[in-house]
């Protein structure tokens, strides 16, 4: 290992403990010296460090929980029913990818896109689970991906009976036992809700094993906060559709995740915010203040168990039900402890304006705050609140002037019932905020695009090649739909064209993967360029999907290959950091911005310029096969841990991020041709927020839209997402790329079109990834023809020129 790899993966393993959070517990952990574990369950030896598809890292290594215990010193006393579980598992993956294959036979669709993403449920068992240990651990694990949505089924977003079984038994057999989640998203639990300790361990990295020991012996102390609420699968909202195949309507509007549970009565498991600890502590409201909309919460944290630990302090908003129906209560911000020893205790201030959290009103075209009691709530989950203080607006202000952009659905947002109003304590401290303070915005969306003097002397053919990315004329279609069209940097997912090298216009180099960069791991090469000898350029969760005439022709494609005598070969070793999920349950905006780092360190290392990521869709609904990659149910989450991913990697010269999928790309099924129908209002206050924060806070460089349309049009060919609301009203200045639309992402049943490389020009976006010759000509034909404006075209082109010299500087 190279020096910065001992580095990058030290920090992750001493640091991992604040992405997990800690269910349940009895007292019975943390367990001081552990020479002996009963571990069972199929993420013991199946373990799984992050998701499939673009969200995958190539690292050096990976080890399973089993060995990462094994390399601690840990005897592993259950090796009996961890083979025969392997039998269990292995005639299961037979049977499983052959049925993969012959639904794909019998819906006409490309074996390698149905492939993606498919995941097998976690098969039944009749083994017994008995052994001694001075501990027991039982490791559930599932695995989701790019591609493919979870089933609200046995062995996926619910347990299975085998393990319900177990579970239970191991618990009620074992005085230390621990059930340990290692999960990308919520399973149910409600069947094993009288289990004593519940770890939600999450997924990692390469060495969740050491992680857990640490855990479980108190050498990291849990520290994590759930950032989606966890419930049984009945509980949450089916009010809007998930999963159909042309259109997903969000008739839910404003009601996503705690918002939800909270306004309609639901309960949950456990809320969004929450988390254990080894120790207790004490949250204690210091004061509330007002500078005109600028609410400053100061609030203090007291250690009073016997174990060090951290706390994170939440402030909600309770605010007036006016004209708009509102949520009981929305997170406006938090602050996390630092270290606090037993005894210990830490002040700190949670700032917030009061605009930020404005109402959008279709029917005014604005943000509003509507007259009456804005709540403030102080707490340790979004279920776990005191009021701190009361501000009162006499009469209703606009706090933007904008205009309806969006489109409209076939439906209506649901609506709740006018809450009653709520007794407030005569202590708490109220005050009145005079509706002159509020600036009212008006955006104007008439602006004056700059266009480079380089690109006002380019053919119309150069100013085509510009908007492309950078394409092979051959093909090497099978990589592009994975993110691997790179031809510089072995592995990576694309490049802006190097048509125009002569003329002093070099290509950017693009790299997926959202836990860490996705490169190939060892390569040589010779004149033909690249090649791979790991077999990593197309992850084995795909490969194992496809055909075998398929499969035969990427491998012949990809590798792996066998080095000729004298090549030399080299490495890419990239470090995988936690899964997005896991850094948000840190709660901790100082260490998401440490991840970015490690990813700019890397990127600088091996000459990338840009990160495809961070993700930061919202987790509307449990199902969605890429939440392990998003952040959160809430905007405010969502955006502050993407923003601090964006700082960490943008400090790193000629590094830039691509936030993504803007927007409203909260299912994968269909994920190419999926309309997704959502209302303005909720458009702005939920799926668009998370954006707008990492905009305006961090000023990320590049903006990927994504494949599904909204409310009929393309994202990719929405001037109304792009030109409107990222560039006039958030004040965007870089590049809009599209996600990587290729040619054999056929439409099949669809209804719905394929995005368009001239109509994505037209709309404003920069470039179309990762290019095709027929993408190159559509843009040439127009452009020639003048149904696409040359004008249009040298913007977008100055767009990409402005990121070039900025990033090669």
């Amino acid at each position: 290992m190279e020096q910065y790899e001992k580095d990058h993966l030290d920090f992750v393993l001493e640091n991992a403990g604040e992405c997990t959070v800690l269910l349940k517990h009895d007292g019975n952990f943390p367990v001081k010296e552990i020479k002996t574990i009963a571990a069972f369950g199929s993420g013991v030896r199946y373990t799984v460090k992050g998701g499939t598809g673009s969200g995958e890292v190539n690292t050096r290594f990976s080890y399973t929980i089993e060995e990462g215990l094994e390399k601690e010193g840990v005897k592993i006393t259950t090796k009996e029913w961890l083979d025969a579980y392997d039998g269990v598992r292995l005639s299961a993956r037979k049977a499983f990818v052959k049925d993969v294959k012959a639904e794909a036979r019998r819906l006409h669709t490309n074996p390698l896109t149905y492939a993606l993403g498919k995941v097998m449920p976690e098969p039944e068992n009749g083994l017994s689970a008995s052994a001694e240990g001075d501990v027991c651990i039982y490791v559930v694990s599932r695995i989701s991906g790019e591609g493919s949505d979870r089933t609200a089924a046995k062995g996926d977003a619910l347990l299975n009976d085998s393990e319900i079984r177990d579970i239970l038994k191991l618990n009620r057999e074992h005085e230390r036992f621990m059930l340990v989640l290692n999960v990308g998203g919520v399973v149910d639990l409600s069947p094993v809700m009288e289990v004593r300790n519940i770890l939600l361990l999450s997924q990692l990295g390469v060495n969740n094993g050491r992680i857990l020991l640490d855990i479980l012996t108190g050498k990291q102390n849990p520290s994590g906060k759930l950032a989606t609420t966890w419930a049984a699968w009945d509980e949450y909202s089916h009010e809007g559709s998930f999963g159909e195949w042309d259109e997903t309507r969000y008739r839910e509007g404003v009601y996503v995740g705690y918002r939800y549970f909270d306004t309609f009565r639901k309960k949950a498991l456990f809320p969004f915010g929450y988390g254990d600890s080894y120790t207790s502590f004490e949250i204690k409201q210091d004061s509330v203040s007002a500078n005109k909309d600028e609410i400053t919460v100061v609030a203090s944290v007291h250690n009073t168990g016997n174990h060090s630990g951290k706390e994170v302090v939440q402030v909600y908003v309770s605010k007036p039900s006016g004209k708009l129906d509102q949520p009981v209560k929305e997170l406006a911000g938090f602050a996390k402890t630092g270290l606090l020893l037993q005894g210990a205790s830490e002040s700190f201030t949670v700032k917030f304006r009061l605009r930020e959290l404005a109402s959008y009103d279709e029917e005014r075209q604005a943000y509003v705050l509507e007259a009456g009691d804005y709540i403030i709530r102080v707490g340790s989950s979004s279920s776990d609140t005191k009021i701190a203080a009361v501000v009162t607006l006499s009469e209703d202000a606009a706090v933007s002037k904008v205009k309806n952009v969006l489109g409209k659905p076939d439906f209506k947002d649901i609506t709740c019932k006018k809450r009653a109003g709520e007794e407030i304590p005569a202590e708490v401290v109220k005050i009145l905020l005079d509706p002159a303070d509020i600036v009212c915005n008006s955006v104007s969306y008439e602006r004056k695009e700059p266009i480079d003097e380089r690109v006002r002397g380019l053919s119309d053919e150069e100013i085509s090649y510009l908007l492309i990315g950078a394409f092979d004329p051959k093909g090497g279609l099978i990589t592009s739909v994975i993110g691997e069209s790179g031809t510089l940097v072995p592995g990576t997912a694309g490049e802006t064209t190097s048509q125009l090298k002569a003329k002093g216009i070099m290509p950017l180099v693009m790299a997926d993967g959202p836990a860490g960069l996705r490169l190939t791991k060892t390569y040589y090469e010779d004149k033909k360029g690249f090649h791979d000898l790991a077999g990593t350029t197309i992850p084995s969760t795909i490969l194992d999907g496809l055909g075998p005439i398929t499969r035969s022709v990427a491998l012949k494609i990809v590798g792996p290959k066998e080095a000729p005598k004298g090549a030399v070969i080299k490495e890419q070793m990239a470090t995988m950091i936690p899964i997005g999920t896991a850094i948000a349950q840190s709660f901790n905006y100082d260490l998401a911005k440490a991840f970015g780092d490690i990813v700019g360190a890397e990127m600088e290392h091996f000459g990338v310029h840009l990160w495809l990521a961070p993700a930061l869709n919202i987790h509307r609904n449990i199902l969605c096969g890429r939440n392990f990659e998003y952040y959160s149910e809430d905007p405010v989450v969502s955006g502050l841990m993407a923003a601090a991913i964006t700082e960490g990697v943008q400090a790193h010269k000629g590094c830039a991020v691509t936030i993504k999928h803007y927007a409203a790309n909260n299912a994968e099924t269909n994920r190419y041709y999926n309309n997704s129908q959502v209302s303005e209002r909720a458009l702005r206050e939920i799926y668009l927020r998370g954006f707008e924060i990492v905009v305006k806070k961090a000023n990320p460089r590049t903006v990927m839209t994504s494949y599904n349309l909204l409310n009929g049009i393309h994202t990719s060919e929405h001037r109304g997402l792009i030109e409107d609301i990222l560039r006039s009203e958030w004040g965007f200045k870089g590049l809009v790329m599209t996600d990587w639309v290729v040619a054999f992402m056929t439409r099949g049943r669809s209804i719905h079109r394929t995005a368009l490389s001239n109509e994505v020009a037209a709309a404003g976006g920069d470039i179309f990834m990762p290019g095709s010759k027929a993408d190159y000509k559509r843009v040439l034909k127009v452009l020639k023809n003048g149904t696409l404006s040359r004008k249009q075209t040298e913007i977008n082109a100055s767009r990409l020129l402005c990121l070039t010299d900025e990033i090669l500087s």
